[in-house]
């Protein structure tokens, strides 16, 4: 009996593969404007992002608010968004009280959970759940209003709300793999549309007066790390990054180590590798957050590409704008350096 060698036929494709957008092709040139302008429009292309926004042209937010809630220090609305026609977004907007209005503003990005953005916006299921929740650093809107921001936390295509029902009632925790599928087959996919619904959550925000869109920034965790990425390589908008636990290349991750489907992005090898989409948050703040002993995102590849990034961001004058975190485990989020950096470019 012959099995199918994968780690050979990972090993003989990327031995044939060229990345169109490979950053080294730039530094003779030095023609990083270009490349990025050239590059943004292709990864739009490839998700399927440029398609997205074409067919959502016009479509109005028609923004709904349907809960208000007051705590101690902040204000949590619960407001819903169109992003395409027939598709809502629904998201937390905590406002922190007591504080200078316009304030900056945290995006929150959650990762695989069955409640999706419930932990992270401070809406637990139980006492037990928050206290987990704080021990794994999960509390990120609550981290951010402590910190004198607001914060919005969207549901990721994919979980809770915007999940299939059946999934949900046969107790899955997510939907990716049928949300997937079906994007494919119209040439988009789930990462496009993940940053199609948090760039119009990003439009919604604008619309606040209560909010310095001057001073935006985006952190996450797992796939909310990728959404982050993505979302900042893909909207200007976004002036800091912190992506946490997704920070790897691709071949070390999600090329050779099973993940969900969600992540896959159609040819994104033969285009560049997640170095060189971080070269287009340059020279944006962007701080990686990793852990050393993360099995989905291996340590190994994390450090080779972080030397790619300062790479780039010394070609851009930014060596400074660009850390990277190592905490003590595995996959999980580590706020430990988020908020100082954030303080250090962004202020309060």
């Amino acid at each position: 009996m012959i099995y199918f060698d994968e780690k050979k036929y990972i090993q003989s494709v990327l031995a044939k593969t060229i990345r169109e957008f490979d950053y080294h092709q730039v530094l003779d040139t030095g023609k990083w404007l270009e490349w990025q302008q050239a590059f943004r429009s292709k990864l739009a292309e490839i998700t399927g992002l440029e398609q997205i926004r074409r067919q959502s042209a016009g479509v109005p937010l028609s923004p709904r608010v349907t809960e208000i809630v007051e705590f101690p220090d902040y204000v949590r609305e619960k407001i819903y968004i169109t992003s395409e026609t027939d598709i809502e977004v629904p998201f937390y907007l905590l406002l922190p009280k007591n504080t200078v209005k316009p304030v900056p503003l945290a995006i929150c990005a959650h990762g695989h959970g069955r409640r999706g953005k419930e932990d992270y916006a401070g809406n637990f299921e139980s006492l037990e759940a928050r206290e987990e929740a704080v021990r794994q650093d999960r509390d990120l809107a609550e981290q951010a209003v402590a910190q004198g921001y607001a914060a919005i936390v969207p549901e990721v295509r994919g979980f809770w709300e915007m999940a299939r029902q059946e999934d949900m009632d046969e107790g899955k925790s997510k939907s990716c793999d049928d949300l997937q599928r079906i994007s494919l087959m119209f040439g988009r996919s789930l990462i496009g549309e993940r940053v199609h619904d948090f760039s119009r959550v990003l439009d919604y925000a604008a619309t606040r007066p209560e909010l310095d869109m001057d001073k935006v920034m985006i952190t996450g965790n797992s796939s909310g790390g990728a959404v982050c990425v993505f979302t900042a390589a893909l909207d200007e908008r976004i002036r800091l990054v912190a992506p946490g636990c997704y920070f790897c290349t691709f071949e070390h991750s999600v090329v050779s180590v099973h993940h969900c489907i969600c992540n896959a992005v159609p040819g994104m090898m033969q285009v560049g590798e997640m170095y060189d989409v971080i070269g287009l948050i340059a020279p944006r703040p962007v701080l990686m957050i990793n852990g050393e002993s993360d099995p989905l995102f291996p340590i190994e590849g994390v450090h080779i590409s972080f030397e790619h990034v300062q790479n780039i961001y010394e070609q851009f004058g930014a060596a400074d704008r660009c850390e990277l975190f190592v905490g003590d485990g595995g996959h999980r989020y580590f706020k430990d350096r988020v908020w100082d950096f954030v303080r250090e470019h962004l202020g309060s």
